[in-house]
């Protein structure tokens, strides 16, 4: 708790956040945590970094998949005679990547997945970027949040059940757009 009151805790933060989301394992909630709790007055600014930062390295993830794509990807694409299904997985994730980067954005499943594929089916950076700020606002805002109001005692909840609150929550919103679709 001490180390995360350090002055320059909000920068590691940031980089943990930011390389989370394209190519560091660990992600930033075991920095976030602790430096909500440590200064629960500053919650709203601390998962702004960490959202802004996971955004910026999500780009990045996108960069590795577009980039990959063009140069490496597609020579063993077609070394594997994979082409038709690159095109396929490109339509899906055309039709459905919005979808993929809003439920998976928001779990705990890992954030480089969604970007880096999303850079592979050449998905709408614009979308990405917004459907990005949308889901990881979600998450870390959240997390934040609960921290906020409820304190020490929510973070051995939040610590697990981490997949089950968030979970819930993109049920709850996939549902609320599918009942806005066919119901109402």
């Amino acid at each position: 708790m001490e180390k995360a009151r350090h002055p320059k805790a909000i920068w590691w933060l940031a980089g943990v956040s930011f390389a989370e989301s394209s190519v560091f394992p660990i992600p930033p909630d075991v920095m976030l945590v602790p430096m909500v709790l440590a200064d629960r007055q500053r919650a709203w600014r601390i998962a702004g970094v960490c959202l802004i930062a996971s955004v910026l390295g999500g780009m990045l993830g996108y960069y590795i998949g577009y980039g990959l794509l063009e140069s490496v990807g597609e020579w063993i694409i077609a070394l594997y005679g994979m082409q038709d299904g690159l095109l396929e997985f490109q339509n899906w994730y055309h039709e459905w990547g919005l979808w993929v980067i809003l439920i998976k954005g928001a779990t705990p499943i890992p954030y480089k997945l969604v970007t880096i594929a999303s850079g592979i089916a050449h998905f709408s950076l614009p979308v990405f970027i917004i459907a990005s700020v949308v889901t990881r606002g979600i998450r870390f805002y959240l997390v934040a949040g609960l921290l906020y109001w409820f304190g020490e005692p929510i973070r051995a909840f939040i610590e697990r059940r981490l997949t089950l609150v968030t979970t819930a929550f993109v049920v709850a919103l996939v549902g609320g757009f599918v009942v806005v679709k066919y119901v109402i």
